[in-house]
């Protein structure tokens, strides 16, 4: 499990001091826990699509925060928020390519817009770019 992995590398980031590493960890690692409260309350258990989209929302504001940092010209923190950002690609799968999801909808005996997003939601959470399926399935 990703939440496992990012545990471990949370502790070998301690021990190496690396502490840009160590302080992306805790936020990632505080923000993995929030939603796994939220879910408990739910009587439901937090899965590897849970922590993905934690990551790429994550990656979205570091972006954002990368964005802010470069037009005050603080480079240092540039690199910091780049070094993240590189960390946290590392846990994120490979994404599909438009032709292995236009095989999937191809599959589909149904090919309407909700039964297509919603098997993609389902199935492929994480491991796809919604606005991606939806561009393939209205190109067919």
């Amino acid at each position: 499990m990703i939440y496992e992995e990012i545990k471990k590398a949370n502790i070998q980031a301690m021990k190496d001091k690396d502490t840009v590493a160590r302080s992306f960890y805790s936020v990632l690692l505080n923000k993995v826990k929030l939603e796994e409260i939220r879910k408990r309350e739910k009587g439901e258990e937090i899965v590897d699509a849970d922590v993905v989209s934690i990551l790429q929302k994550t990656i979205k504001e570091l972006v954002d925060e990368k964005e802010g940092y470069s037009k005050v010209g603080n480079l240092e923190e540039v690199e910091n928020i780049n070094t993240q950002i590189a960390i946290a690609e590392k846990y994120l799968p490979k994404m599909m390519s438009e032709e292995e999801i236009k095989e999937v909808i191809l599959s589909l005996a149904d090919r309407s817009v909700p039964n297509v997003m919603k098997h993609f939601k389902s199935n492929f959470a994480g491991k796809c770019d919604m606005r991606k399926v939806q561009e393939v399935l209205k190109g067919l």
